[in-house]
């Protein structure tokens, strides 16, 4: 990221003059000299993830790592910052102890982790491997009385097949050029599912219930552990919660997620006629002290008399899941939202429009953290009652994709701030931010604003190996971070938030959408303000 040329630099100042709107390339120069010569990126990456490892929603890890994470901002000097609650969440959870392997035939050990919200063993347990086979819920029945303190596993797991595509890629030319030309979706009422999606909806139900009747089993009949197929290969495997987090959640049997080649290692031997030992400690535990949700908030102060009440938004979910340490998914969000409120406040900017940053808990649950501040703050989007508060906030920008540099943004179907955006992105050329795309991007916290009618965006970055490799995984490690990328997208960021806090006006906005009640009825949805 240093060897960028001024040659190149300068072109990308030169061509501001045919953007609509000009950023100040002063500014703009020192924002980048700040985020790709001196940054804390990594710094900030690595307390996120290697000191305080996994951040599983109302977690130990959680709360270690949100408590930096004020301390950190204050340091800085952003002003505010503190444990804002939600709403209610329900159990937070930890691995305290994992270990299992084969002991018969020989010894292995086997990769797993503890599905999320589960029970241990209550100490060492050791028995030959059950499977079981089951199509139907009448099927189970010949398993009954003979599965106390049993290891069992299910008779399913696809076999293994070698990728040809490689793990690892970055956007083509031709690939954002595409994403640049879409146009807005219409938005319209949905039909009725084809044919082969109703089979299919109703093969899962029937899936559903006999994995339903076969947890309630195995909770009576007092099984020891259960082993189950994870998704994955090649030692990786991407994890899942196995059990509800709820306040009032029904007993679940103990049960780890294994890893393709370790489970289907297993199988075979089952399959065959061959007996299967394993031995295996598992110790978790649950924390129901405080059920409450908590989002990491602070903030640099407005300036101007007239816009200071004014916001500007940005944030990244902070909470992960528990086999690696959440460090594409989402310490790397996180922590360019971060530091690009350092950059800003290490260059002692004075922003018209007071810049808050919100960093969300429970996004992998739903939203939750996100969804419960927009309803406190800005408005219900099942009604489409408003505060006043929805009109005083410009624009909110999320970062949740993973290590990749930034390409360039979402419009979310906002053609307006389309042009306003390009002219931000052309100092970046030079960096590979040249993209803008109306369509939508879904799946993380910039919904719950675009739901109430506040323009929220997310950026496009490069994939990288975020949904082959780290996504939800036991790889999702500070390893798999990218340095250069993340100071390239964190300087993006800095400059998005200065830009949206010096303008005159707001970001444009959509056509605020009719309450989910309303758009049924053709009618209009209240507004209060």
């Amino acid at each position: 990221m240093k060897r960028f040329t001024t040659t190149a630099f300068a072109l990308g100042l030169c061509l501001y003059a045919f953007a609509q709107e000009a950023p100040d390339a002063a500014i703009v120069s020192k924002i980048r000299k700040e985020g790709l010569e001196n940054s804390k990126v990594m710094e900030i990456s690595f307390n996120l993830t290697d000191a305080n490892g996994p951040r599983l929603s109302n977690s130990p890890g959680l709360k270690r790592a949100q408590d930096w994470a004020m301390k950190q901002l204050t340091e800085w000097g952003l002003k505010n910052a503190h444990l804002e609650a939600w709403g209610n969440f329900g159990k937070g959870w930890q691995v305290d102890k994992y270990y299992a392997a084969t002991t018969l035939p020989y010894y292995h050990a086997i990769i797993a982790s503890p599905k999320a919200w589960t029970p241990g063993t209550n100490g060492p347990i050791k028995s030959n491997v059950v499977l079981i086979k089951a199509d139907s819920v009448a099927d189970l029945a010949k398993y009954k009385g003979k599965l106390a303190g049993k290891i069992v596993m299910m008779d399913a797991g696809a076999p293994l097949t070698s990728g040809i595509k490689p793990d690892f890629m970055r956007y083509a030319d031709s690939t954002l050029a595409k994403m640049a030309e879409a146009k807005p979706a219409a938005a319209g009422p949905r039909g009725p599912r084809p044919g082969g999606a109703n089979n299919a909806m109703a093969q899962m139900m029937k899936m559903r219930e006999v994995r339903a009747a076969m947890g309630a089993m195995l909770v009576e009949e007092k099984v020891g552990l259960i082993l189950t197929y994870a998704r994955g290969g090649q030692g990786t495997f991407f994890t899942s919660n196995g059990a509800s987090y709820a306040m009032d959640a029904k007993p679940v049997s103990p049960e780890l997620e294994v890893a393709a080649e370790d489970y289907l290692h297993i199988l075979r031997l089952l399959r065959a006629g061959k007996p299967v030992e394993i031995e295996a400690d598992v110790k978790t535990s649950f924390y129901d002290q405080d059920p409450q949700g908590y989002n990491v908030i602070a903030e640099i102060p407005g300036t101007d008399k007239k816009l200071k009440d004014e916001l500007v938004m940005i944030g990244g979910h902070f909470d992960s899941w528990h086999a690696g340490t959440g460090a594409t998914d989402n310490a790397a969000g996180s922590a360019v939202m971060m530091e690009a409120m350092r950059i800003l406040k290490t260059l002692d900017f004075k922003p018209k429009r007071t810049i808050r940053i919100a960093l969300w808990s429970s996004e992998e649950q739903g939203l939750f953290g996100s969804r419960g501040y927009v309803a406190k703050h800005f408005g219900d989007p099942k009604t489409m009652v408003l505060t006043p508060d929805q009109k005083k906030i410009s624009a909110y920008y999320n970062l949740d994709n993973g290590t990749g540099k930034i390409r360039g943004v979402y419009l979310q179907g906002n053609v307006a701030a389309g042009p306003i955006f390009q002219g931000w992105l052309t100092p970046f050329a030079d960096l590979g931010a040249t993209t803008i795309t109306a369509s939508n991007t879904g799946g993380t916290d910039h919904q719950a604003f675009d739901a109430v009618g506040i323009p929220g965006f997310q950026f496009i970055q490069d994939p990288m190996d975020y949904n082959t490799r780290t996504h939800h995984s036991n790889m999702d490690t500070y390893d798999r971070l990218v340095e250069d990328d993340l100071k390239q997208a964190a300087t993006i960021v800095a400059s998005f938030v200065y830009n949206t806090s010096q303008r005159d006006a707001q970001i444009p906005r959509k056509e605020l959408p009719a309450a989910p009640a309303a758009a049924a009825a053709g009618t209009t949805a209240p507004v209060r303000n």
